[in-house]
């Protein structure tokens, strides 16, 4: 099969000529026990890959890449009874255990024994599979490796899904519609007449204004320095769009003394302390976009006891996916969440690192990818 391997990070721009990521011919390996082997039909390119290829997100190398993806399961392995070939699934890309403390709490989006999994390139079940021509180990990408033709993931990496939803509709359910979706439904909670800010008009934010925008009476205000995402963030159903300079006074005409919930999807320490500050007391600011690890928050440690602010991290949206892919594929066929206005085109795999600039210039939200 063939598969986008990344041998070296940081990369260094522009990716259509260091092209970081290589397509390299791999045998398709052999699921085990607890295993399944899916065919990739649509993979779509994220701020986490790039992150890993830019050097924020620091992984062993190399790493086959992709997280966001759906597929067809062609094969299973020993003790994997509930799901059988020809079934449509969606990838995830924290493969819960369902054994320990966060599991059980019912918080699977943290599961302990995935996140070393993920961490160290292997599988929830056993170590790496993906190997080179002469034997040598290549790391699989938080349990997915969904720029491949074929991935052996955990059987708790996929979630099956009807045949009706197209593939190209499925893929962004894995990873973009499960973070800015749950970290509004989920993390925050939003209820009916809160007013939420989100800032970065990603595919993950335009995920959060949507989410916002369908909670009765909420008034959401949507905030990205590209006029092309607000443009596109008035579709998903913001109701106030503006850029960063222009956020404070959106928010003084529109939401009063403050906001309810401020979603931060950039990945920036100083937006965040700016999220903070447009705040109404008891306001929440969630916490979705990954920072790099170098960037410190410095803010005034008063509002939290003193106005009764939180702070909220939100990892995969909280989401239990088994129960939440479902339930936001229905809001998608309602008309509630125009998940389709967020693909903007479908290229093959032979130009992933053409996709990587696309994707840093801010020149798509979701492109997806065909395997062959």
């Amino acid at each position: 099969m063939r598969s986008a391997v990344l041998w070296h990070a940081p990369a260094e721009r522009t990716y259509a000529v260091s092209r970081p990521l290589q397509l390299e011919d791999i045998a398709v390996p052999e699921p085990r026990a607890g295993e399944v082997l899916v065919k990739i039909e649509r993979a779509s390119l994220c701020h986490s890959d790039l992150s890993v290829i830019d050097g924020s997100r620091v992984r062993p190398l190399p790493m086959a890449l992709g997280h966001e993806a759906s597929g067809t399961i062609v094969g299973t392995g020993p003790g994997v009874d509930d799901v059988r070939s020809g079934d449509r699934v969606v990838l995830v890309f924290v493969p819960a255990c369902g054994q320990c403390r966060a599991c059980t709490s019912g918080r699977p989006a943290l599961c302990h024994r995935g996140a070393e999994a993920n961490g160290s390139g292997d599988l929830l079940h056993g170590e790496a599979l993906l190997r080179t021509a002469d034997g040598g180990r290549i790391n699989h990408h938080l349990g997915v490796s969904a720029f491949s033709e074929y991935a052996v993931v955990a059987r708790e990496s996929v979630v099956v899904i009807d045949d009706d939803v197209p593939f190209d509709i499925a893929a962004m359910f894995g990873c973009a519609a499960l973070t800015g979706i749950g970290a509004v439904l989920n993390t925050a909670q939003v209820t009916a007449g809160q007013s939420v800010i989100v800032f970065g008009l990603g595919a993950v934010g335009l995920m959060a204004v949507m989410a916002a925008a369908q909670v009765s009476g909420t008034t959401v205000i949507a905030i990205d320095p590209l006029a092309q995402k607000r443009e596109l963030a008035l579709r998903c159903g913001a109701h106030f769009v503006g850029d960063p300079a222009s956020a404070e006074a959106l928010v003084a005409e529109h939401a009063g003394d403050g906001v309810d919930v401020a979603v931060e999807a950039v990945g920036s320490a100083r937006v965040m302390e700016a999220c903070l500050g447009l705040l109404t007391r008891g306001g929440a600011l969630v916490s979705v976009g990954l920072p790099h690890p170098e960037q410190i928050l410095s803010i005034q440690a008063l509002q939290f006891p003193g106005m009764g602010k939180r702070l909220l991290g939100s990892y995969m949206g909280d989401a239990v996916p088994a129960r939440d892919i479902p339930r936001y594929v229905q809001l998608w066929r309602d008309g509630r969440l125009p998940v389709e206005l967020l693909h903007t085109d479908t290229k093959p795999l032979a130009e992933i690192n053409e996709g990587l600039d696309a994707l840093a210039d801010g020149e798509v939200v979701r492109r997806l990818f065909l395997m062959s």
